[in-house]
């Protein structure tokens, strides 16, 4: 192999090589626990299922996050995310979708660089401050 260097003509400043593709994958897990702690950031919602110290310390399910979703796009370099959701009950369902929504693209595309095309939150449930299987979420909020 000759050296770039050396076969460089006089006047020349740039090397010779040849193309490199350069690739990187990000695991959907990384997606997830943006996610996760984005949604740990906004009062009043908690994911449909677990609760966020469970998800945040990988403890409800080891493998990936219940209540969270991620599609990669390689060619277009995007991601779309689906989320699920419980909402604190008296809380403006829009404006905490728009929240959410609004929270998560910016993380992503912080840490990431990627471009989120979507994201979907589903309301799975209203937490009413009464129900005595709910009061544990309402502590995580």
């Amino acid at each position: 192999m000759s050296d770039p260097v050396k076969n460089r003509p006089k006047g020349k400043t740039e090397f010779e090589y040849p193309e490199t593709l350069f690739v990187s994958d990000i695991d959907n897990k990384v997606f997830q626990n943006l996610v996760v702690r984005s949604l740990a950031s906004i009062g009043g919602v908690t994911l449909a299922e677990g609760n966020l110290i469970d998800n945040l310390l990988h403890i409800a399910n080891p493998e990936g996050i219940s209540g969270v979703g991620i599609n990669q796009d390689s060619k277009n370099h995007t991601v779309t995310v689906k989320v699920e959701v419980c909402i604190a009950y008296g809380l403006s369902i829009p404006e905490k979708v728009e929240e959410i929504q609004a929270k998560i693209s910016e993380e992503i595309t912080r840490y990431t660089g990627l471009h989120v095309s979507q994201v979907h939150v589903v309301i799975r449930d209203i937490l009413l401050p009464s129900d005595n299987e709910t009061t544990e979420r309402f502590n995580d909020l």
